[in-house]
Order: structure tokens, then sequence, then C-alpha cells
């Protein structure tokens, strides 16, 4: 399917809040306004024309050091129509926050915790905005660029047990 009347249909619905795209092997790409994501999402969703009903995937960049931005990934796919979309917003490095999508798509909740949890973006909205992968005591944000390669964390259960003291 060809993917330029998408782009199209949302570039008309919302233009101010489309701030860049680009089409690579029939996948399209649109940078989002930060407040707008929710708004966008449920238009990729409820238009029956567009019908993006699987969110396959949700995901953090650090960009912090060339842009000083944080981007979440989106990636869209319409099972019906059989096209995908992908959408990135920036979220700034000093407000790292954005709204939840998981009203929209349920599968956001586990994918918005790990980009939470990896990154320190907070979703506002989140009904259980809570570790996922690391431990509650696990300090820093593990795939961030800044993030120590040689750092330690403090001492976990796990590693009481390890040493035989518990």
């Amino acid at each position: 399917m060809d993917i330029e009347p998408v782009s199209t249909a949302i570039k008309t619905r919302f233009p101010e809040a489309i701030t860049g795209s680009h089409i690579f092997r029939n996948e399209l790409t649109l940078i989002v306004k930060k407040d707008s994501i929710v708004d966008i999402a449920r238009f990729l969703k409820e238009d029956e024309a567009l019908d993006f009903d699987f969110l396959s995937d949700l995901c953090g960049v650090d960009r912090v050091a060339t842009d000083n931005v944080f981007e979440v990934v989106y990636h869209l796919y319409s099972l019906k129509k059989n096209h995908r979309i992908r959408l990135k917003v920036h979220v700034p490095s000093d407000d790292p926050c954005l709204s939840t999508v998981t009203g929209i798509w349920k599968t956001a909740d586990w994918h918005e915790r790990e980009t939470y949890d990896m990154f320190g973006i907070a979703f506002e909205g989140h009904p259980d905005l809570r570790k996922i992968l690391t431990p509650e005591d696990f300090e820093g944000y593990p795939l961030r660029k800044d993030y120590p390669l040689d750092g330690r964390q403090p001492t976990t259960l796990r590693d009481t047990y390890r040493k035989g003291e518990a």
C-alpha cells in the first residue's frame, strides 16, 4: 500500500503538530510535537481509513549529547490495512515527561514502563508507572549514554544471597 495518503491525512488534520517527516522503503516517519502525541495516536487508531490498531513497539532513544533531547519512538501497524508508521517525539532532557498512550493501546503499559525504567522518561497519566526490569533500589537509568559503564549499584537482596549473608 502507498503510505503517502496516510501522511497527507495526518498532516491535513494536524498541520501544526507535525514538525518533520520522511519516507524510507515505503515506511513513514513523522516527528510529532510532544503535546500532540495523544491526539494523533487516537486519530491514527480510530480513523477507519488509517486503522492503526497495533502498537508493536515504543522505545526511548538518548540524543541528549547531540540534540539535548530524548526521543520516544512509536511503531504502529494496521493489521487490516497492512501499513506501518513510525512516530517520533522529542522530549526535553530537562523535563523528560510526556503523556501516556495506554488509553489508546493497552500494550503501551509495559512499553512505557520499560522506557521509564531504562531512560527515566515519565509518562503522565500512566496507570502503574514503576520499574519493570531493574530492582527498586537500582540507581540511574542504564540506557542513558551518561550512565557509567563501571558504575556500582547498591547492594540488593540478590547480592546478599550470593555472598551467603542471608
